[in-house]
């Protein structure tokens, strides 16, 4: 079965541009990230919300939870007419942007720490840094990541900084798996 390609119309690049879905970072009420989540999931917003297990103790106990890796943040793959729905959503605050206009996320670094983090990497949060040795994975699920070594305790860390947000991840893996960039 053929489409007529020719009786399709075709959008100019700029609004077809507008028109296309990106990953946009949603500042979020401290503490809300998974309830915001949850209820742009209810309504048909894709979301990530990329999180770590640690431990919390208080008084009478300690317990491993689940926290956002990057506090106060949940990533929404959108088109940016559709911000104003997302907006909505009790604790969302506002987007990450520069000049008044959405700043898109690169799909790779979404994709990236997706798959690391399917793949179980242990990740937790970091300082953002700008200083030390840029590298890159060249091996492994967070291949073609690029980052900032670091070495923690005798044990290599690649740390990856997503500048839109300045927030940072640190992720252990194997001096041998990275280059310099």
């Amino acid at each position: 079965m053929a489409a007529n390609l020719s009786a399709l119309p075709i959008a100019p690049a700029a609004s077809f541009e507008t028109r296309a879905a990106h990953w946009y970072a949603l500042y979020t009420v401290t503490r809300h990230e998974k309830v915001v989540a949850r209820q742009l999931e209810e309504r048909r917003v894709e979301t990530f919300l990329p999180l770590y297990r640690c431990w919390r103790r208080w008084k009478d106990r300690r317990k491993a939870v689940e926290s956002p890796l990057f506090p106060s943040y949940v990533f929404v793959r959108i088109a940016p007419q559709e911000r104003i729905r997302v907006l909505q959503v009790p604790g969302a605050v506002h987007f990450v942007g520069f000049q008044g206009k959405l700043a898109p996320l690169p799909e790779h670094e979404i994709d990236s720490l997706r798959r690391g983090l399917e793949d179980q990497a242990h990740a937790e949060p970091h300082p953002y840094l700008r200083i030390g040795r840029r590298v890159r994975v060249k091996r492994g699920p967070l291949c073609g990541v690029e980052g900032i070594l670091s070495r923690k305790n005798e044990r290599s860390r690649i740390v990856i900084s997503i500048d839109a947000i300045m927030r940072s991840v640190a992720v252990e893996i194997d001096v041998t798996d990275i280059e310099v960039c």
